[in-house]
């Protein structure tokens, strides 16, 4: 598939993206509808961002932990907001074992209830809080409108689940993994991802706070990247979570539960992409570097493949290696399969590399000769650390001057309108529903967030034209 070409972005992005995670072997349709099978190539990026993920969570004195897949109905019938939220999405199990269940059993869209039922049985007192768990694993939520890893009917992802004795430790919890999932974001997935809370109407059900990371992919769309939710006693007074605090007195805990899923592989794609194939951040590449043996016949094998050999063994102390040994392919037909699976460095080694103790290197990030250069193989290790490091900062940069090139300041509610057909409006904003439902109405933009970088004042709102105190990014989403 490599030696077909893909649909340019500039023609049709859609078409591009979903050319993409085929070709380059991301993941394919599963035979239900609405689901995706991860493909090893996509499953190791999905382990590169968990273990980037996980490594995070647990320095911040987070624990991981099982929860069931099937959740009784009842329980969703406990947070009114809650249930009215996700019951267009529910997958209903009905009968089990041949026979009609006493009570359906809901497949897991998200797990604040049976984590809430189970934390309510294991609180009772505030020497047992705060509870700090993550799970990874899969959620189904019964989408319409599917697109791999963005929007799929199962989803693999991990949600932590946090209980506080003090509403004010649990919204420093919900900004704590709101903020790890900026660093996460922008210094392992080269996306510079906006952090902001979530207005009103895009807020999680049941929530009294969300907040969001949200990137720019490159058709200017807007994708939610990562979710970190405030519930105050929401929860804990439909599931009784109940502690005896310091003065002796029983009152409700305070939850939070934040989360992000496989949709950031769909960032990655989006976000650095182009019209060769995926570039994927060194950090989470699944290989970081492909060899690549070019030779005529056995004699120049011969030569070459000893070459290979000491070369991958010398680089695969430090780095993620893979040799492409593969007979019966030119190696103009490898270049092009490696530049759509998006491996940040190539290097070829051929007879004239073996005689000079040379070999040519390929930067992913910069197409043709301008991105290839000559090393010796006993540079060659502080070579691909630094190309490696280069190509980790470029795709940032790159990707941080693309999103201010389309971030749009507008003044009025004509200039927003213009703004949203070619990227974002960052605009004055009331913080009426009303204001944003016509917003949606007009463009098809929805607020995104409220950015935690404000510029201070006041202004007036761009819709209505009342006072506002605070600006927010509207956006075409996905």
């Amino acid at each position: 598939m490599a030696d077909e070409k893909l649909t340019p972005q500039s023609e049709n992005f859609s078409e591009w993206y979903n050319q993409i995670v085929q070709k380059a072997d991301l993941a394919d349709y599963a035979p239900v509808r609405g689901c995706m099978v991860v493909k090893p190539y996509g499953w190791a990026l999905w382990e590169n961002i968990q273990q980037a993920l996980d490594k995070r969570f647990k320095a911040t004195g987070h624990v991981n932990a099982a929860f069931p897949l099937l959740i009784p109905m009842s329980f969703f019938e406990k947070e009114k907001e809650h249930v009215e939220g996700f019951s267009p999405e529910l997958a209903v199990v009905t009968h089990g074992g041949g026979q009609p269940l006493e009570e359906p059993l809901v497949v897991r869209p998200t797990s604040e209830t049976i984590i809430g039922y189970m934390y309510s049985k294991w609180v009772k007192s505030y020497r047992d809080l705060p509870i700090l768990i993550n799970q990874w694993g899969s959620v189904v939520r019964w989408e319409m409108r599917t697109r791999l890893f963005l929007r799929t009917l199962e989803f693999y992802w991990q949600e932590g689940h946090t209980v506080h004795a003090t509403p004010e430790e649990a919204q420093a919890e919900t900004r704590l993994m709101l903020d790890t999932y900026y660093d996460f974001a922008v210094n392992e997935g080269a996306v510079p991802v906006i952090r902001g809370r979530k207005s009103e109407t895009e807020k999680f059900a049941g929530a009294i706070s969300s907040w969001s990371i949200e990137g720019m992919m490159r058709d200017t769309r807007a994708l939610q990247s990562g979710t970190s939710h405030y519930f105050g006693q929401n929860f804990s007074k439909a599931f009784d979570i109940k502690f005896l605090n310091q003065k002796n007195e029983l009152e409700f805990a305070y939850t939070t539960s934040w989360g992000m899923s496989t949709r950031f592989i769909g960032a990655i794609i989006m976000t650095h992409g182009d019209d060769q194939g995926l570039i994927l951040p060194p950090r989470l590449a699944p290989i970081q570097l492909v060899i690549i043996p070019i030779y005529r016949d056995d004699a120049e094998q011969s030569a070459v493949m000893p070459v290979v050999e000491r070369v991958r063994q010398t680089l695969a102390e430090t780095f993620r290696v893979h040799v492409d040994a593969r007979d019966g392919l030119t190696p103009g037909f490898k270049f092009n399969d490696w530049e759509m699976r998006g491996v940040p460095l190539r290097i070829e080694i051929g007879p004239k590399d073996v005689e000079k103790n040379s070999v040519a290197l390929a930067r992913r990030d910069r197409p043709g000769k301008a991105g290839k250069t000559f090393i010796s193989q006993e540079a060659l290790v502080p070579a691909v650390s630094e190309a490696l490091k280069d190509i980790q900062a470029s795709l940032l940069a790159r990707a941080i001057a693309f999103r201010d090139e389309h971030i749009f300041d507008v003044q009025n509610y004509a200039e927003l309108t213009d703004a949203v057909q070619k990227g974002w409006a960052f605009a004055w904003w009331c913080g009426d529903p009303a204001c944003e439902a016509r917003v949606k109405e007009d463009t098809r933009a929805t607020s995104r967030c409220i950015p935690l970088d404000q510029p201070g004042g006041k202004g007036v709102c761009v819709v209505c034209g009342k006072s506002a105190s605070e600006k927010v990014y509207f956006a075409r989403a996905y």
